[in-house]
């Protein structure tokens, strides 16, 4: 487990994104380094998932965020790495089920745990480590190292569902992938089968996939800006402060509710600053 280092170093570097976006590849480049995984795609998989919008939500599923993490695969991986950054209030707060899904008794502090996918630092560091996980998951299974495409794969189909895909795909590239995938092909005929109708193979939805991530991060060209300066080790990627402004936000967004100093958010505070031992 990674060690909880000065967060206030944090924020001299946050303070030379001057926009959204910048602030978006800043969090980004960061969680890179932090897990080394691969920047590219995991800007790529930002820009495919969310077209780098913090706040997206989908209009289908509770997807939200700049990775739309739906609320049980959010509520997964913060319960697994949440206390690696400072997040232990909200880690402690997530309970599994018997039947695997995830709950947070109070619904006040639920929310406020899901709102976190729309907090650009704590979403890319979480992504990144999920991808993390995949990525070694992968590896052990195939014998090869897992390349950037992969884990989209595992993003795509689950970990379970990418190794089987990768596994076939690595012995006989040409074969149909819609036969040993037929309800993600029902659901996704488009990946798994071209206009005319006709089953794609193994590779030919890998190398779609690949491409998707490359021209995803392309098609930023030159706006791709984030800060380079380097992180003391064990510097983390969020504070107290940021937990506090998104459920500000949230309550400034409910007209029936003033914004005067919330007991909620006195208690997330409190919550974030007796974690970090402040």
């Amino acid at each position: 487990m990674r060690e909880l280092g000065h967060v206030s170093a944090f924020a001299d570097i946050t303070a030379t994104a001057g926009s959204t976006g910048n602030r978006v590849t800043n969090a980004i480049a960061m969680a890179s380094r932090r897990t080394g995984v691969d920047f590219s795609y995991l800007l790529g998989q930002a820009k495919i998932e969310s077209s780098l919008n913090p706040t997206a939500r989908a209009a289908t599923s509770s997807a939200t965020g700049l990775y739309q993490f739906i609320d049980q695969s959010w509520l997964a991986v913060v319960d697994k790495h949440g206390s690696e950054y400072g997040l232990s209030w909200a880690s402690d707060a997530i309970s599994q089920g018997s039947n695997g899904r995830y709950y947070v008794a109070d619904p006040q502090l639920r929310q406020q745990i899901l709102d976190l996918r729309k907090h650009p630092e704590t979403a890319s560091v979480m992504a990144a480590e999920h991808a993390a996980d995949n990525k070694a998951y992968l590896e052990q299974k195939l014998g090869r190292d897992a390349e950037p495409v992969d884990l989209y794969l595992a993003h795509f189909l689950g970990v379970g569902g990418a190794s089987k895909f990768l596994s076939v795909h690595d012995r006989a590239p040409d074969a149909s992938a819609a036969s040993l995938f037929p309800a993600a092909a029902r659901a996704n005929r488009s990946i798994f089968y071209d206009r005319q109708g006709n089953a794609r193979s193994f590779s030919e939805i890998r190398d779609r996939f690949a491409s998707k991530l490359q021209k995803g991060v392309q098609s930023l060209g030159g706006d791709i800006q984030y800060a380079s300066a380097a992180l003391p080790d064990g510097v983390k990627t969020v504070q107290p402060a940021d937990y506090v402004r998104i459920e500000t936000q949230r309550l400034a967004a409910q007209p029936d509710i003033m914004v005067a100093p919330q007991p909620q958010t006195a208690r997330l505070a409190y919550l974030m600053l007796a974690t970090l031992g402040r």
